[in-house]
């Protein structure tokens, strides 16, 4: 029972801390569309798969010579 309450005051802090927040909001929606930047965007135009198109002789190979570098 003690478990369950503390577990409610940790939500109704942080629900009640959103909801009255002036300069968090722009901050929260800067921090998402940095990590929507980085981790989407980024990965599309200079993180491209080196193993697609691969057969499984060739990845197996490509994996080995990576890891014995």
């Amino acid at each position: 029972m003690k478990i369950k309450n503390t577990l409610i005051a940790i939500k109704n802090f942080y629900v009640e801390g959103f909801k009255n927040m002036t300069w968090g909001r722009p901050l929260w929606m800067l921090i998402f569309l940095k990590i929507f930047i980085l981790f989407f965007v980024l990965r599309l135009f200079f993180f491209q798969p080196i193993l697609a198109g691969k057969n499984e002789a060739e990845k197996i190979d490509h994996v080995s010579t990576e890891l014995t570098r």
